[in-house]
């Protein structure tokens, strides 16, 4: 077997083990790194004269990204989390046995487990970098720091080690040092290994001056109690095992001895990492990494069409926000086509959300520059002849898009993509009013448009993969997070959402009251529970939907009739204006059978509701990975992401199975 911890003892008695896991970009802790890593404390066990050690990775831009999260993320029984926990903690306690000072020489990521594999080591030296990273991000992944680092940090840089743990804070290597984990800083063009050596001969000479203070934990009980208030706060009331259990570590392992500590520590994390949220937490964090970088979704080898010049149609609410994302992320000028009355509200628009994030500090140029590239106009210019790709966000109207689209194609050049931030018109329905139908897709953008990291590409009968690949370079272009999909009504988002919004109001003409369902969600994790959400984006929306659908939902239908489209949208709808129900719109509930259901059966069936059309678009082929439909529910409406998605939920808890006979993911 290839050997990832690789032992030099140099001249002068300083052993250099150089570690690399051959073949994958970072080094993580899997069985195979822990055995070389006991094999290398067996050679240093044997191995005399030695006057100290650095460990230094031989990747050029990663000390350790910590452990194996896959490998985690398999693990079902108590006594495999038991097993790994005691290689993690036996191996780092062998390490702290040297008597001799052992350095950890960090470059690049030293995250989770690496950080802990440093805080076992005598010192740590970090070479400064864009690439370099210290933290323990692990709460952040629906788990703890198990390697020990619940119990080593607090004790190390003291009661600061808390925030770090619950809050997953991760920092570059001076807010390191300024922190107290790091005791020598590197300058960037500096050689980290012979700084490295020197600190060893400096610890050995006694004029290290490494700054180990005795901290006062008195306090203790009072630290904790705040902390968990503010993970309370953090989660809206919901449990969640990862950062309670940290905190549970941290608060008892500092009232005992280390080596106690470390017990609790690995007793509490044998409980987290067999819970559904840290499985569904993981779950997020390796679809969030599919989608992160748009360009990789696309077809291996394809060269995406050069973007020079973006349109605009239409400068509504959904148009403006379109516009906002790609002057703030590209140096693109922007042309935008709407009525002249449409034109200035919808500059002054676009320049108060500018004017706005520039007081955050979240624009990389002065306002009056990006609004440089803004022209809004009301007829089609000869500047639509240089325009690349054009986005359509005009009225939902297939006969007012028909018209669009016959003037759009006679004023840009054949080549120019043409994409539709239709919310529910079929892409293939429009397509033939389009010429060269090949490079027309959709592109559904979520409201507001410069907070929603959603899109969903959406590829018609007719549309080209080049098309599809070229809105995935725009996705990219525009940071936004792509999910790409065939036509389908309701797309992926909202075709999930219409059978659990039938179902909710189903619960609702039942007799289970507006709050009951809505609380039953937010406590399931949800941001919003569905009657508001349906009051939020416009009573009217769903009942046109429905409505199209062919389906006539009677408390919608009531409510609309009644001219109430919600409180934003017409001033009523099923709340007031201080949050609670309206109590004229309990008339306007249609009425069936009584059936009284407990929060947890109106969580199971909205979430059934979902899982059995997500089941549909797979059979249907509408998506090809499960894992669009849950990056699309948990950053298109919020799914919590310690549940991993629907899909992902229904496979942990056994609803796949029950409904189905198989899970989702393999």
């Amino acid at each position: 077997m290839e050997k990832i911890f690789n032992l030099k003892v140099e001249d002068g008695g300083i052993g250099v083990a150089t570690f690399d896991v051959v073949g994958d970009a970072m080094n993580t802790w899997t069985d195979k790194a822990f055995l070389s890593f006991d094999e290398l404390m067996g050679e240093l066990e044997k191995t005399p004269g030695i006057k100290g050690l650095v460990f230094i990775s031989g990747k050029p831009d990663n000390f350790f990204a910590g452990a194996n999260l896959k490998m985690i993320a398999d693990i079902e029984k108590a006594d495999d989390v038991r097993k790994m926990l005691d290689l993690f903690h036996g191996s780092f306690a062998r390490l702290n046995a040297f008597k001799y000072p052992t350095i950890a020489a960090i470059h690049g990521h030293c995250l989770g487990g690496g950080l802990e594999f440093a805080l076992a080591c005598t010192a740590r030296i970090a070479k400064e970098g864009k690439s370099t990273l210290i933290g323990l991000p692990e709460c952040n992944v629906g788990l703890f720091p198990g390697g020990g680092g619940t119990q080593r940090l607090p004790r190390l840089i003291g009661y600061p080690a808390l925030e770090m743990i619950l809050k997953g804070t991760m920092m570059p290597a001076a807010k390191a040092y300024e922190a107290g984990i790091v005791d020598r800083l590197v300058p960037t063009d500096g050689d980290l290994l012979a700084e490295a050596k020197k600190l060893v001969l400096e610890i050995n000479a006694g004029t290290a001056n490494l700054k180990r203070p005795t901290h006062d934990f008195s306090q203790i009980d009072a630290i904790a109690e705040m902390a968990g208030q503010g993970i309370l706060k953090a989660t809206k009331g919901r449990y969640i095992p990862g950062p309670t259990l940290a905190l549970k570590s941290i608060h008892e392992g500092l009232k005992v001895s280390l080596e106690a500590g470390l017990a609790l520590e690995k007793a509490n994390f044998v409980e987290v990492v067999l819970t559904n949220q840290a499985k569904g937490s993981i779950n997020t964090f390796f679809i969030k990494g599919m989608t992160d970088k748009p360009k990789a979704m696309m077809t291996k080898g394809f060269q995406p069409k050069p973007l020079n010049m973006a349109a605009v149609l239409g400068f509504g609410t959904m148009g403006r926000g379109i516009a906002i994302d790609i002057l703030r992320n590209t140096q693109i000028p922007v042309l935008v086509k709407d009525v002249p009355e449409a034109l200035e509200p919808g500059k002054a628009f676009v320049r108060k959300i500018l004017d706005g994030m520039a007081e955050k500090k979240r624009l990389k140029e002065p306002v009056d520059s990006i609004m440089g590239r803004l022209t809004a106009v009301s007829e089609y210019t000869d500047a639509f002849k240089e325009v690349d790709i054009v986005i359509e966000a005009v009225f939902e109207d297939i006969h007012v898009k028909e018209q669009v689209y016959e003037e759009l194609c006679k004023a840009v050049k054949d080549d120019c993509i043409i994409a539709s931030n239709t919310s529910s018109i079929p892409i293939t329905a429009m397509a033939k009013y389009v010429t060269h139908p090949e490079r027309f897709g959709g592109v559904h953008f979520f409201s507001p448009v410069w907070l929603m990291q959603l899109v969903e590409v959406i590829k018609g009968e007719q549309t080209g993969q080049d098309t599809i690949d070229n809105l995935l370079n725009f996705s990219a272009d525009i940071r936004k997070r792509p999910i790409v999909c065939r036509d389908n009504a309701g797309f992926v988002v909202n075709a999930l959402l219409f059978p659990m919004l039938i179902e909710t109001f189903r619960y609702l003409e039942e007799g289970n009251a507006i709050e009951k369902i809505d609380k039953a969600m937010l406590a399931f994790g949800m941001p919003v529970g569905p009657i508001r959400l349906t009051d939020e984006v416009g009573i009217d929306i769903p009942y046109k939907i429905f409505k199209g659908m062919g389906i006539r939902q009677e408390t919608l239908a009531n409510v609309v009739e009644a001219g109430r489209l919600g409180l934003k949208k017409s001033g009523k709808g099923f709340f007031l204006k201080d949050g609670t129900v309206d109590p004229e719109v309990l008339p306007l509930i249609g009425k069936r059978t009584t059936r009284d259901l407990t929060p947890e059966q109106i969580q199971e069936g909205l979430i059934q509701a979902m899982v059995k059309t997500g089941n549909d678009l797979l059979d249907r082929k509408v998506v090809d990975d499960v894992r669009m439909i849950d990056v699309g529910m948990i950053w298109g409406v919020g799914f919590p992401a310690d549940k991993g998605g629907p899909m992902k939920w229904a496979d942990l808890t056994g609803l796949s199975k029950q409904l189905f006979g198989k899970n989702f993911y393999k």
